[in-house]
């Protein structure tokens, strides 16, 4: 399969990503805080993860469960660019954001109004059954409004993402080449069934030598324990669950967990 030139990297290679779980948003149903509470809670988990030594922070509205399946309200896109914002201004560090369920137009939008590196898309191509019913990918309304923007933010797309089941392209290693090669996705991500649960490290084996060429980060169930072996991989790491305290994915990061993680990661 051909391949188009790929952009420069925004991020080392074998980047160390640490999670920014917003807080429930204004508007979503477990919605509590303010929003200077909310900016503030993501600025205390982004500052922890750079003094931590990690390269970069993703920013997710994960508390907005129930998601919306594609497009988000308004509001919620003005609560995360204002939140991002704060957190990009806070710490010296490659911002990227993700809206929740799959809203990669908002994600890029905010990507240009607060300086963000990349964005991550869950479903960039293809179709799958989720929880929020089908989602099928929309490369080329993303790579098409990107190029609008003038913008070049990098997008990171999952492969067989976690929370769904995919309905076309099952086997994993020709989704990844479809969505490198075809949806010109910047970098693939591999992820386990689920938030905070381990990846098939086969699996990214497969997504690495299909695409040689782009990067590979593993996007869920990362741990101090399994780091390292996905380092060696040629791997990169999107973490969120195991740096919080207690290990619970809406607690805040732990200084102590992020550090170890870093750690080991780079041993």
């Amino acid at each position: 399969m051909d391949s188009p030139s790929a952009k420069p990297p925004v991020l080392p290679d074998r980047p160390l990503i640490g999670m920014v779980h917003l807080a429930p948003l204004p508007g979503s149903p477990g919605s509590s805080l303010t929003l200077p509470q909310i900016a503030a809670l993501a600025v205390q988990d982004a500052r922890r993860l750079a003094e931590a030594g990690f390269d970069a922070v993703l920013i997710e509205n994960f508390g907005d469960s129930p998601f919306r399946a594609t497009r988000v309200d308004p509001h919620t896109i003005a609560t995360i660019t204002v939140v991002a914002r704060a957190v990009r201004a806070a710490v010296d560090l490659p911002i990227g954001i993700n809206v929740l369920r799959n809203d990669p137009l908002a994600a890029l939008a905010i990507a240009c109004c607060c300086g963000a590196a990349f964005i991550r898309v869950n479903v960039h191509l293809g179709v799958y059954a989720t929880d929020q019913g089908i989602i099928e990918g929309r490369a080329d309304e993303t790579l098409r409004y990107r190029q609008r923007l003038g913008t070049s933010t990098a997008i990171l797309a999952d492969v067989h993402v976690k929370h769904a089941r995919p309905l076309s392209c099952l086997d994993i290693a020709e989704a990844a080449e479809e969505t490198a090669y075809r949806g010109r996705a910047d970098g693939l991500i591999v992820s386990g069934p689920a938030t905070g649960k381990p990846a098939d490290l086969d699996d990214a084996r497969k997504v690495r030598a299909a695409v040689p060429d782009r990067p590979v980060l593993v996007g869920s169930g990362a741990t101090i324990d399994n780091a390292r072996d996905i380092i060696a991989l040629g791997c990169g790491v999107i973490v969120g669950t195991s740096v919080k305290v207690g290990g619970i994915t809406t607690a805040a990061v732990d200084p102590d967990r992020a550090r170890a993680f870093v750690a080991a990661a780079r041993s």
